[in-house]
């Protein structure tokens, strides 16, 4: 079995890390770069800096934070948020940056899936999907633009269509449970493992250490991403690995 990943996520909004919860109430954390830095030291197996709002307000790729942590972190650097073009991927790699999450525009344009996989290679190309169960709960539905807007796409239809597109990998977060702290969204992240092939991340609710040793064992997802667990100080993701290891949950080993 592959080592499983712990990844923190650093929502991004003006230059700074900020969470809150089903994506609204933002509150304001601390500087990107100074995170990021604490978190290589502490092994996490990649980092993540996502422009919230970049592509809702229609803004330019945050450049200067990728190259500041391209440059000074050890571990692969993960962004998304205002990805509209190739030429953004091109930007936002040669700027440093390990993979690139698209979310909004791959949905608008999903042959952009496909051209960054033939241009850069599928291992660049991590689509992040934000989606929600319906009132009916009869599946979930995919939302765009932070979470503003309700696509109508179906989660499960999206993310076999990315796969077949040329997706490295899924980013998937359950509106649902985003900022909540009850664990991750089980039943959607077992949906979606079931249909594609490619590794899945699981993000959005978790609260605690006891939530990610959970999500390893109910479903096969192959990385875990939290927020607020690590923000706020109330573990580390040395805590988080040795209490892996203790349930017999492969990950890498600290430095």
């Amino acid at each position: 079995m592959l080592a499983k990943r712990i990844i923190p996520c650093l929502d991004i909004k003006n230059g700074k890390v900020v969470k809150g919860v089903n994506f609204v109430g933002l509150k304001d954390v601390g500087d990107p770069i100074d995170l990021a830095k604490e978190y290589d030291l502490q092994c996490a197996d990649e980092v993540v800096f996502l422009d919230i709002t970049a592509t809702y307000e229609e803004r330019d790729i945050i450049r200067d934070l990728i190259e500041r942590g391209a440059s000074e972190l050890s571990i692969p650097l993960a962004v998304g948020g205002g990805i509209r073009t190739i030429d953004d991927f091109r930007t936002i790699l040669l700027s440093g940056a390990d993979k690139v999450s698209v979310n909004s525009a791959a949905i608008k344009n999903p042959q952009l899936i496909k051209e960054a996989a033939d241009e850069f290679g599928v291992q660049c190309v991590v689509v992040a999907i934000d989606a929600k169960q319906r009132e009916d709960k009869s599946g979930y539905d995919v939302y765009i633009a932070g979470g503003r807007e309700n696509t109508g796409l179906d989660l499960i239809e999206w993310v076999t269509q990315c796969e077949q597109l040329g997706a490295g990998e899924i980013l998937l977060t359950s509106m649902d449970k985003d900022g909540t702290r009850d664990g991750f969204d089980i039943d959607m992240l077992n949906a979606v493992i079931e249909c594609v092939s490619i590794p899945v991340i699981a993000s959005g609710g978790c609260g605690g250490i006891e939530d990610i040793i959970d999500v390893f064992k109910k479903t096969d997802c192959d990385a875990a991403l939290a927020a607020s667990l690590f923000h706020f100080g109330e573990a580390t993701i040395s805590d988080v690995k040795e209490e892996c290891m203790k349930h017999g949950i492969p990950v890498r080993r600290n430095k």
